[in-house]
């Protein structure tokens, strides 16, 4: 785990220059072991997708002109990065999607995805809008929405560098799948739950606990639990029953019950895309 989560860190998403946005340079004082709900809503920093893209052929026109179109149709806020898509392949993508895929769900990647990264030809980058947390599952209904549209414009392979995480293009369909239906169903339980599963990591390793990361992009603090709780799928599981509570009974009631603390020291920086400003839910060793 440990390796893994170094690999993670030096995935694409951390080796370019993209910031989240921030209205003024005031950070969460990292020391505070504790923090208050209204301390999280006085952060500034605010969480934006960025999702990677690759394409089959060198030329980003088939995948650029679906991004254009989808960006104009129902994607408002999003934006195609020219500084660091490219028109030829990437050689450190096999690396940085083998960290990446999701382990916890079965069968969420296959060996032709695996080829189609090696033998991929191009790379497109979109950066979603800086999102307010009420609009956080709104967006992210749109970004599933936006990765249809590329899938169908030809792209070989996903993954949401914002937290680290790639699936194969099965699965995405049926993330997709899902999400159109809890949007449908005005479910808005049911989009945070996919877009939850869709574009956050976990389990990750972190001083002795297991954490998740990405839950900001759907309104969440992410969830910390002691390495000792369990397994590492028992321990996957209390994560999300724990996300589950904190979305359909609120943060501090499930703080109360579960003994838990809500917390700003966090292992990322304030200026990473991984740094969750609504805090860590550290449930107790």
């Amino acid at each position: 785990m440990n390796l893994l989560r170094r690999a993670l860190l030096a995935s694409i998403g951390s080796m370019i220059a993209w910031k989240p946005l921030s209205a003024t340079e005031t950070s969460p004082d990292s020391g505070e072991e504790t923090a208050t709900r209204t301390e999280a809503e006085e952060t500034s920093v605010t969480p934006r997708h960025v999702l990677c893209f690759l394409g089959k052929q060198g030329d980003l026109s088939p995948l650029s002109d679906a991004a254009s179109q989808a960006i104009r149709d129902f994607a408002t806020g999003f934006s195609i990065d020219e500084d660091y898509s490219q028109a030829e392949p990437d050689d450190r993508m096999s690396q940085s999607f083998a960290v990446c895929w999701d382990r916890v769900e079965a069968d969420a990647w296959s060996l032709a995805d695996e080829e189609a990264v090696a033998g991929h030809q191009s790379v497109l980058y979109i950066l979603g809008p800086s999102m307010a947390q009420a609009e956080t599952v709104k967006v992210s209904m749109l970004a599933l929405r936006l990765i249809e549209r590329l899938i169908d414009a030809g792209a070989v392979a996903v993954k949401g560098e914002s937290a680290g995480i790639a699936h194969g293009l099965e699965r995405w369909r049926e993330l997709i799948r899902q999400g159109a239906a809890a949007v449908k169903a005005a479910d808005s339980l049911a989009q945070q739950r996919i877009g939850r599963l869709a574009f956050a990591k976990r389990p990750l390793s972190a001083r002795g606990y297991l954490e998740s990361v990405g839950f900001h992009l759907v309104g969440l603090p992410d969830i910390y639990v002691p390495e000792t709780a369990g397994s590492e799928r028992q321990v996957v599981a209390i994560i999300d029953a724990v996300a589950e509570e904190i979305a359909e009974r609120g943060l501090d009631l499930t703080l109360k019950e579960r003994h838990a603390s809500l917390s700003f020291d966090s292992t990322y920086e304030v200026d990473e895309f991984k740094f969750n400003p609504y805090g860590i839910v550290r449930l107790p060793e």
